[in-house]
């Protein structure tokens, strides 16, 4: 009986253990991670701010891990974000409202910057007016993106239109890093660049303005990066969409008392993701092209995405009432 009594006693010991073995393995798979995404341009500073001065890390805690992923285009974002690889981050507005018709569950929860879309010629290409454009090959990031939209709206004002809706331009796409590469060639005549490769393209390749970024539609009114997190984050965890928006403002009110500081930051990060090392002179140059703030205007969102529409990017006529939430911002 006592042999008996001590063997039980030795499995529920043993029991104890493993169950405390569990415990502390399952304590230490609860190490929370959060991941913010971002493009390698000069409209998405402030998340590169954000990254390089900790501020996320400040707001989370050393018991929340922070991690960044990098996109080229922000399908690739929006599909990150739908799938749950990401909890936010900066996008454009285009790829954002795009996603929103099609039943995406996004929020735009703040703005990254403004400007920073230029149309550039390539050299010899024998462009020099808006109207010599017409039957020539442009290049955009992605069809329907914001800057594609930005263009071709611009465009279908001079009466000119790319062949996807019966006019006479042939539309490319392809990663901005690439634009310069692609002048060389001759591959393409006419750049719809965001910064910094519009400064590249003109310091490097000998690009003409043709369209600053003052006079391309919506270029000094529209947000050219977003931030955005899922509704569904907003509704089931408020806290953690406040300290992201937090981080954020953090980051916006840095980059606008220390630009010198931003732009190395900058610099750093854009070599870092891409492989190209940005002079200083680009970067001035993409600076005076962009603003960068928090505030969203809900009413040129919303004409930006009717435009979407006119230009057949979206087959229903949009309603983003429901898709900004600015309620973090104050």
């Amino acid at each position: 009986m006592k042999k008996r009594l001590l063997f039980i006693s030795m499995i529920i010991a043993i029991a104890g253990f493993l169950a405390g073995c569990g415990s502390s393995s399952s304590a230490a798979d609860e190490t929370k991670t959060i991941t913010l995404g971002y493009f390698p341009n000069i409209n998405h500073v402030p998340a590169m701010v954000a990254k390089s001065e900790g501020y996320y890390q400040d707001q989370f805690g050393e018991d929340v891990e922070i991690e960044y992923q990098t996109f080229a285009d922000g399908s690739d974002f929006m599909t990150a974000l739908k799938t749950g690889e990401i909890e936010g981050g900066l996008v454009g507005p285009g790829p954002a409202m795009n996603n929103y018709t099609t039943g995406t569950d996004v929020k735009i929860i703040g703005a990254g910057s403004t400007g920073g879309t230029v149309i550039l010629a390539r050299e010899g290409s024998g462009i020099e007016t808006v109207e010599d454009i017409d039957g020539k090959t442009f290049i955009t990031p992605r069809i329907g993106c914001t800057h594609d939209v930005q263009f071709e709206t611009y465009m279908k004002e001079q009466g000119i239109t790319s062949e996807r809706i019966g006019g006479d331009m042939t539309h490319q796409t392809g990663k901005p890093a690439t634009y310069e590469a692609m002048f060389a060639d001759g591959k393409i005549d006419v750049a719809v660049a965001p910064e910094p490769w519009a400064a590249v393209l003109q310091q490097e390749a000998n690009a003409e303005v043709i369209i600053p970024t003052s006079e391309i539609s919506f270029g000094e009114t529209l947000p050219a990066s977003v931030l955005v997190s899922s509704g569904e984050l907003v509704d089931e965890n408020p806290e953690m969409v406040q300290q992201i928006v937090n981080a954020h403002k953090d980051a916006t009110t840095f980059i606008n008392e220390n630009p010198e500081e931003a732009k190395t930051i900058a610099i750093n990060d854009i070599k870092e993701v891409t492989g190209q090392e940005l002079s200083k002179e680009v970067i001035d140059g993409a600076w005076e092209n962009i603003d960068f703030t928090i505030e969203v205007d809900a009413d040129v969102i919303q004409e930006f995405g009717d435009s979407s529409y006119d230009l057949d990017f979206l087959k229903e006529q949009p309603d983003f009432s429901d898709l900004i939430d600015t309620q973090f911002l104050d």
